[in-house]
């Protein structure tokens, strides 16, 4: 059995924090975009699905788009990333991708961020062929440059491009905080999984609400010096 150590307090709001929009596009965020496009969201079998996207709608895109809001009133970074190859017909991607079939190329239906947390004016957008971004972009080189040190990350899939970038950004470290409420996995219980596996070791889990409160310096109530204990412990 392995005993979790308790993490560090989560450390006062500053201005080298940055939010991280996962993959917040038509391949991975509508039925009809990239392996979704096969799935018969009326059949029994797909109920999870269904849930994925009725989360994704109700929950998922209205907190981040109030993250968004946020830190674009705070003049913060919002950095966008995506899965896109260079080329037209994939060739650049990673074996991973190409495995599965995965190819989204520049100026596809598939590419287009979904309506409601699209970058605004400048915004850093960082394409990518891999599940996490860390080892296939310049992400860690350009987070250097603007000096960011806190990493506030939303987006999808929780299990997979979301927990990868923070596990990653953890052993790089970065601060890194994951918005429960604005991610999404393909069912609950893989949702759960995942966030439990980051809680405590590579990121402190918070909602959108508290992430907004912490923010403006107030004291969230889940933010304490014993934050990572093991429940029990």
């Amino acid at each position: 059995m392995v005993v979790k150590k308790n993490r560090a307090k989560l450390r006062a709001f500053d201005r080298k924090t940055a939010l991280l929009c996962i993959d917040l596009q038509k391949f991975c965020c509508t039925h009809t975009g990239g392996s979704f496009a096969t799935i018969d969201l009326h059949h029994p079998a797909s109920g999870g699905y269904r849930m994925y996207f009725d989360r994704l709608n109700e929950v998922v895109v209205p907190a981040v788009s109030r993250l968004q809001s946020t830190f674009r009133n705070a003049e913060l970074e919002v950095i966008h990333l995506r899965i896109q190859s260079l080329t037209r017909d994939g060739r650049d991607r990673s074996a991973q991708h190409k495995r599965l079939g995965s190819l989204v190329f520049p100026g596809s239906l598939d590419s287009q961020f979904i309506e409601g947390v699209e970058p605004v004016g400048d915004e850093i957008v960082i394409n990518k062929t891999s599940s996490g971004p860390f080892s296939s972009t310049n992400l860690d080189y350009v987070l250097m440059n603007l000096g960011i040190r806190t990493l506030v990350m939303t987006g999808v899939e929780t299990s997979e491009c979301v927990e990868s970038t923070a596990r990653a950004a953890s052993d790089r470290g970065y601060d890194v905080v994951v918005v429960e409420d604005a991610t999404a996995a393909a069912s609950p219980v893989i949702q759960e999984a995942s966030i439990e596996s980051m809680r405590y070791t590579y990121a402190e889990v918070l909602s959108s609400e508290e992430v907004v409160s912490w923010m403006r310096g107030a004291k969230a109530s889940r933010i304490t010096p014993d934050m990572g204990a093991v429940p029990g412990s």
